[in-house]
């Protein structure tokens, strides 16, 4: 029938596959028609929740990559939006975060926003091409002690980078080292009132903190109907701390201001108001009167161009496992939102963005039932970028300050050193090594060469597998040397077996015994390790003492008879190995042995496969 026919009950299956894949990379068009309002009024209160987190931090977070206030609400209200038609998990709310603030930092320090706004571009390319190859998979080399190390080290970069506007300093720094410098340089200038102000702040946001966590119970030992709205009364005001903190620190520098006279704290300054103008990302730039082209920018930016959104798609992979619910997680449908929700926002000067844990938190225990509360926080934002930006002017700095600290302090992973060094001590290598070295020469070198260090200890078992070697007898009562690679046989790993087995057929085998390898835990070969063992028999040879394979896989057999041709004695069963051995050591002769190889090799091709592969 042809697949045109109008009498056909199906469609054709190119086009079912194209629509399913349309829901699958889009998946509002699964959940939209069945939007209600009972989903509508618990996500609309979501989103004003997360919308008043956002604020204040998406200011701070501008502020700690070194741009503008206004550029923190530009990359939130973007992020919300487009992940609200793309994303694959109702929890996550995308936006600026403590960690990509810091990232770029490192790109636009010395130089201008033009920067930041074409790292988030290329950032959503690189991650749109990723989600396109599937190459999610290349996250995975990052492992736990690499990120707990890189998230550690770049949580006490952000709090110490904080300092200067607790403290009311003014200097530049251009790294972690740098910074703490130029703080004990300058503490001496510190000015009070912002100190107070700031402390006092981060008093306050660590008990709002711990607010949402008093439980109240009655004579039964369940709450009452008033004692659970006393208890959502106090988890809102500790989800709203932090807006709580910026307004009330705002209307006191208010009160305080005088135009004519130096402010008694320091502000954040004027807000630019208004949206951002919806133009393509800048190709070219201006630094000091001074034109620098696309190419020269991409090349300024170096590795943060790839390390940036690995870093970004990582996060957010891990965001969307923790509110799974034990349900899977399509990491290919993240990487194309995350790079959509990227390449769209820098149309509207936004800066890398990815999911925020905090917020997501905030969004999940505030009942949000779609993605469609990510539309409200957005919408939230537009709205205060155009009425509220003149009372942004008197956010002090040290307000601003003890949110990010306040935020940042728990991202110090110390609690999993313990655990860590009482399961597998050598992961503390690349954790303590990504921490240092985050620390002392940048987060983007720092993180490379713990996944370089972690990549070593991964393929160090390969270059140097263990070998267990033992005497054992036979049923016969013949001795000989049984050798057991525990790793399969590569090219880093050949010289170093070939020249152990060696050693112990000399000193355990008296260069007599014959020598048994046992090839159980060897998956896999290559040639130069089939060269390798080409050697090895030949040393045997040389030696005139026997060496035998037992129990070899098919697939490595036939990679070493590949260069070996039919020299190799092998056996699949224990009778073949003791047959074997004892016609060995019965002819006396092994000169004779080339005739053992040869009725071995023939029993072997009779042995059934399936049985070869059971032995």
């Amino acid at each position: 029938m042809s697949e045109y026919n109008g009498e056909a009950k199906y469609r054709p299956k190119r086009y079912q596959s194209i629509g399913k894949l349309f829901k699958k990379r889009v998946p509002i068009v699964s959940w939209l028609p069945k939007y209600d309002a009972d989903q509508a009024v618990s996500d609309l209160v979501a989103g004003v929740t997360v919308g008043l987190t956002v604020m204040p931090q998406g200011l701070a977070y501008a502020t700690l990559a070194g741009l503008e206030p206004q550029y923190g609400l530009y990359s939130a209200f973007a992020g919300c939006i487009v992940y609200t038609v793309f994303g694959s998990c109702k929890d996550i709310t995308i936006g600026p975060t403590a960690l990509m603030s810091l990232m770029t930092y490192q790109q636009v320090f010395n130089r201008n926003a033009d920067y930041a706004v074409l790292l988030c571009f290329l950032s959503g390319i690189l991650q749109f091409i990723m989600g396109s190859l599937k190459l999610g998979v290349l996250i995975d080399f990052i492992s736990i002690p690499v990120t707990v190390g890189f998230t550690s080290a770049t949580s006490v970069i952000i709090a110490v980078s904080q300092l200067k506007g607790l403290l009311g300093l003014k200097f530049e720094s251009s790294n972690f080292l740098d910074c703490l410098l130029k703080v004990y340089q300058n503490i001496g200038n510190y000015r009070a009132n912002d100190t107070i102000l700031g402390v006092t702040s981060i008093i306050i946001l660590l008990m709002l903190r711990k607010v949402k966590d008093i439980k109240l119970l009655g004579p039964n030992g369940k709450p009452s109907n008033k004692q659970r709205t006393i208890m959502k009364g106090l988890w809102l005001l500790s989800i709203s701390r932090n807006a709580l903190i910026v307004v009330a620190c705002s209307i006191i520098s208010y009160w305080c201001y005088k135009p004519d006279s130096e402010p008694y704290v320091t502000l954040i300054g004027k807000v630019r108001s208004g949206l951002p103008p919806l133009k393509l990302p800048p190709f070219g730039t201006e630094i000091n009167g001074t034109p620098v082209s696309f190419i020269n920018m991409c090349w300024d930016l170096g590795s943060s161009i790839i390390l940036v959104p690995v870093i970004a798609v990582l996060g957010n992979v891990a965001i969307a496992k923790a509110f799974a619910s034990g349900n899977s997680v399509d990491a290919t449908q993240e990487l194309y939102c995350l790079g959509v929700c990227n390449l769209l926002g820098s149309f509207v000067s936004s800066m890398p963005v990815t999911g925020s844990f905090s917020r997501s938190a905030v969004n999940h225990a505030s009942g949000v039932r779609t993605p469609m509360g990510g539309m409200y926080t957005g919408l939230l934002i537009i709205l205060s970028l155009s009425l509220l930006t003149p009372y942004f002017f008197f956010i002090p700095k040290a307000a601003l300050a003890a949110v990010i600290i306040s935020a940042v302090i728990f991202m110090i992973e110390y609690e999993i050193v313990k655990p860590m060094w009482k399961s597998s001590r050598k992961d503390l290598i690349p954790t303590f090594a990504t921490f240092v070295l985050c620390l002392g020469i940048g987060v983007e070198l720092g993180i490379l060469v713990g996944v370089a260090i972690n990549i070593m200890l991964l393929l160090i078992p390969s270059a140097r597998p263990f070998l267990h070697i033992e005497m054992k007898k036979l049923r016969t009562g013949l001795d000989y040397l049984l050798v057991t690679p525990e790793n399969s046989l590569y090219f880093p790993a050949v010289d170093f077996m070939r020249a152990k087995t060696d050693r112990a057929a000399v000193k355990m085998g008296q260069s007599k015994l014959p020598v048994v390898v046992d090839c159980k835990h060897i998956l896999d070969a290559d040639f130069t390790a089939a060269k390798g063992i080409a050697g090895l028999i030949t040393d045997f040879k040389r030696r005139k003492q026997p060496l035998c394979f037992y129990n070899p896989r098919i697939s490595v057999l036939a990679v070493l008879q590949g260069v070996c041709v039919d020299e190799i004695v092998h056996c699949f069963t224990y009778d073949e190995l003791e047959q074997t051995l004892n016609d060995i050591n019965f002819s006396g002769n092994p000169a004779e042995l080339k005739d053992i190889v040869h009725t071995t090799s023939q029993q072997s091709h009779e042995t059934p496969l399936l049985n070869r592969r059971q032995h």
